[in-house]
């Protein structure tokens, strides 16, 4: 008897039309008969010669021939499909069972999948050809659409409007003296445009905005796209900026020339979280024949996802393809990533200088201002012009830019359009039909750049102007010297722009309070033309995941505790006035309203962490890859990859509106406090050591913190020996919001653990007290002792009652911790030297700079770390809260 198993479901269309991977039996060469443990395999057939084309009788000898000699090529293969498939067909494993028998096995067990059965490449039973199934083919059996779809799809690809440069040459670079001298001006009939618009917005205040979005997702004529895109061409990260790049590349003759006949291509991409724009270049530059072997590098600047400092509405926190390519990312000097900071722009400049021309920049920056809409455009304004400065700085002469912009009624606005068309042979205000119709959002495409020789002077000016507020004072040109031709021009594409989105909000409006029928079924249609029209415009082919960018070894922040789903910015919800109202409220009157209230409130009835363990010791640590970042100081701890952003928000919130003292708060009297007898019971029991002569050896468990609380039993349990040291102290009073950022703080928190390493013996335990784990220092910290130790738990709320955790750690290894020893000096002498300040000057809490990070992220998002970390952060935080609200 020869045992089968059925492998994976998967999608890709393979390397030929004759190849591919899809559902079949495979023989284990090591099968002996009668096993029957689980032995899958992934098969890249790129190198099948030909097929039978026919389907193999159930449990036949051509099947197991054929399956056997797909063995020669075994190979690992991308997983493309969904972990509820995979789990599925591996029910099937352990029997006998054809393609066809498999597949119609699948369907049985789980009809409830039959969406994503739909979304699979298979074989034909009748002639071994592939054919795609499900949301293709039902665009290819889509009816032929009519003259008046037609037109409407066809002007939803057309949204452009090109600035014509007159032959007399007055679009020119103004004198550079007179530049950032004058105040701003208004112009009459653009203001008048913005506030008919605002007019037209604001009909929207009383709207339940998650209500309202999913209205529009179902009125957006593109709202197909995405999902078409996905089932069509297995793109990375494929979000709604990925289809409107894609579509700026398929529109625009983006990549200059030179780079396609020189066969290089380098490109910067500012404000890219979560990196979108990077993976649709790719995907377009390795399906299309004229850039196919073209030699590519590119470089990236966000705000670091992972800075403390960062956060609010102004921080994307997905991080898939950052975690995974964080050597090609941009920081700067600081590590915040700021491209608003003058310092950076030089040293990014310097970041990029192995490039031998810089041939695209493109600029995707904003950040939320729903809670202002009326003034997007002047919010946003240095944003912009940084990202202009920064693209004339960097771009080499016929090279592109793609600046993300929104409404163009400000005469910041006005000038920033009339630079680019005096620096760009081409300038176009463009708006993808994969961008809401109903929103301002618009991309200005500039082409063929003169070069840094003609704006040179103007743009040293900007430079040494750089800076958050660089829009916020004097106007960049005086309105007499913007030609009159140019604000015809800009006036005639802001009234076409406006036009279009108020005929959409005003459409949404009106089917907002009812859609017939009829109306549904013709939208459904036009969405479903959509679809077909973007991807057969736009040659949308697949790429296999071997060619994507990222290699997904590094586990991103933002999917560890979701399933493995990003968890996105924080949710607007209500209605905007709804949302004003909730500003007034009080921070106790906010979480009463919140969906964390019940959590919060509850009262702890025992101790927690006892089920969260690390399991050690680590052995993957790379000590050798561990380097120092040292950055500006954090002013305040608004962001983490290791706790949830809203439960964060809802602390710091509390904490700006409260004097707290941590160090003596009055416990709960209805929250159970975790008994220390237990504890050290629990340790003493697995502490259990022995000589080579089998006698009972004695272990010691170092504890930091007072002999008052955990001293009550005794300096001896059994053969577990205690011994005491001073734990870290609190943060100080002036840096509460600094959690466990404040410098002072994870130095003694760390001079503890080297302590430790350097006092414990093979099998002893330690105790530490933690205030939190909310900084990649810290993070790193608890790291360590994983290494370190063969389990590290936590309980919360610790014994002596006061806010925090206690990490319970077991099995100290001796060899493990002469590795990282060396290392953690030195970061304690770090942290010891910037404390003092230069040349031994006393420095009093008011300190610059700060060690920011000493393990690599990738190690810090590495195994089940973040998880641990996560599950903790939480009980601390809620603990926190809890006390705050019962005071």
């Amino acid at each position: 008897m020869t045992c089968y198993s059925v492998v994976r479901f998967n999608s890709p269309l393979g390397f030929t039309a004759h190849s591919g991977i899809y559902i079949c039996d495979s023989a284990h060469q090591k099968h002996k008969s009668g096993d029957v443990t689980d032995r899958r395999f992934t098969y890249n057939d790129k190198h099948l010669i030909e097929t039978t084309g026919q389907a193999a009788p159930e449990n036949s000898a051509q099947e197991q021939t054929d399956a056997k000699s797909s063995l020669q090529d075994l190979q690992a293969a991308p997983q493309t499909v969904h972990r509820d498939i995979d789990m599925t067909l591996k029910s099937c494993n352990e029997q006998e069972v054809s393609v066809n028998s498999a597949t119609a096995r699948f369907r049985r067990h789980n009809s409830a999948l039959s969406t994503a059965l739909l979304e699979v490449w298979r074989m034909s039973s009748g002639n071994g050809t592939r054919r795609k199934v499900g949301k293709l083919q039902h665009f290819n059996n889509m009816v032929a659409p009519d003259p008046e779809t037609l037109t409407e799809v066809q002007g939803l690809f057309s949204k452009v409007r090109i600035y014509v440069k007159p032959s007399n040459g007055e679009w020119c670079i103004p004198d550079p003296n007179i530049a950032l001298k004058h105040q701003s001006e208004e112009h009459c009939r653009l203001q008048a445009l913005k506030v008919s618009l605002n007019a037209v917005k604001n009909q929207l205040s009383d709207k339940n905005v998650q209500v309202w979005h999913q209205h529009t997702n179902s009125t957006n004529r593109a709202g197909k796209v995405i999902a078409a895109v996905r089932s069509a061409a297995n793109p990375e990260i494929c979000t709604q900026a990925w289809c409107k790049f894609y579509e700026i590349l398929g529109t625009f003759d983006l990549l200059p020339d030179e780079a396609l006949q020189s066969g290089e291509l380098n490109t910067v991409h500012l404000c890219e979280a979560p990196g979108a724009f990077i993976t649709a270049l790719n995907h377009y530059i390795k399906t299309s024949d004229c850039t196919r072997y073209c030699d590519w590098s590119w470089a990236a600047n966000t705000l670091n996802p992972y800075h403390e400092a960062n956060g609010g509405s102004t921080t994307i926190a997905d991080d898939r393809l950052i975690a995974n390519t964080l050597p090609w990312w941009f920081f700067g000097s600081d590590n915040t990533g700021n491209i608003m900071i003058q310092k950076h722009l030089l040293e990014l400049q310097v970041f990029v200088s192995n490039m031998r021309r810089v041939d695209m920049v493109t600029a995707d920056g904003s950040f939320d201002c729903q809670e202002n809409p009326d003034e997007q455009e002047a919010l946003v304004a240095s944003l912009h012009y940084c990202e202009v400065t920064a693209a004339l700085l960097l771009l080499s002469p016929g090279g592109s830019f793609v600046l993300k912009m929104f409404t163009l009624y400000e005469h910041s606005s006005v000038c920033l359009l009339f630079l680019l068309n005096c620096c760009f042979h081409s300038v176009n205000v463009f708006k993808p039909a994969t961008s809401k119709a109903g929103n301002s959002e618009v991309y200005v495409v500039c082409l063929n750049y003169d070069g840094k020789e003609a704006v040179r002077p103007l743009l040293s000016k900007l430079i040494r102007n750089y800076g958050p507020h660089l829009a916020d004072r004097e106007a960049l040109f005086p309105n007499a010297l913007i030609p009159e031709s140019f604000l015809k021009q800009h006036e005639e594409v802001c009234s076409y722009f406006h036009t279009q989105q108020v005929e959409t909000i005003t459409e949404n409006l009106r089917l907002f309070e009812g859609m017939s029928t009829e109306q549904r079924q013709r939208l459904d249609h036009v969405r479903d033309c959509m679809a077909h029209e973007y991807l057969q415009r736009f040659q949308v082919s697949f790429l296999p995941r071997s060619r994507w960018i990222s290699r997904n070894t590094v586990s991103p922040a933002c999917c560890s505790v979701s399933a493995g789903r990003p968890l996105g910015q924080k949710k607007q919800t209500g209605s905007f006035n709804e949302r004003r109202e909730l500003q007034t409220l009080t921070w106790r009157e906010r979480i009463e309203r919140g969906y964390h209230a019940n959590w919060i409130q509850r009262h702890c009835t025992e101790a927690e962490g006892t089920g969260c363990v690390l399991e050690g010791p680590l052995s993957e640590c790379r000590v050798d890859s561990w380097y120092v970042i040292v950055g500006a100081a954090l002013p305040a701890l608004r962001n983490s990859p290791f706790c949830e952003g809203g439960l964060l928000n809802h602390l710091n919130e509390a904490l700006m509106e409260t004097v707290v003292d941590w160090s003596c708060v009055t416990p709960c009297d209805s929250c159970h406090l975790v008994c220390t007898a237990s504890i050290l019971s629990s340790i003493a029991g697995i502490c259990v050591d022995g000589d080579s002569d089998g006698n009972k050896k004695k272990s010691q468990c170092l504890v930091f913190g007072s002999r008052s609380v955990w001293g009550a039993c005794g300096s001896q349990i059994g053969d577990l020996v205690l011994t005491f040291s001073v734990e870290p102290s609190f943060p100080q009073r002036g840096c509460i919001a600094l959690h466990d950022g404040e410098p002072l703080y994870q130095q003694q928190l760390l001079g503890c653990v080297v302590f430790s390493l350097q006092t414990l013996n093979s099998g002893d335990a330690l105790l530490l007290p933690v205030f939190s784990a909310l900084t990649r220092v810290t993070a790193a910290v608890v790291l360590c002792l994983h290494v370190c130790f063969r389990s590290v738990t936590f309980r919360c709320p610790p014994p002596s009652g006061v806010v925090g955790t206690v990490l319970v750690c077991v099995g100290f290894c001796p060899e493990a911790a002469a590795r990282i020893l060396p290392v953690l000096t030195e970061v304690h002498n770090c942290m010891s030297q910037l404390l003092r300040g230069e040349e031994g000057k006393s420095q009093s809490p008011g300190w610059d700079r700060q060690v920011l990070q000493f393990i690599p992220m990738e190690e810090l998002l590495s195994g089940g770390l973040t998880e641990f970390l996560w599950t903790m952060n939480s009980e601390i935080i809620q603990q926190k809260l809890h006390l705050l609200m019962q005071s």
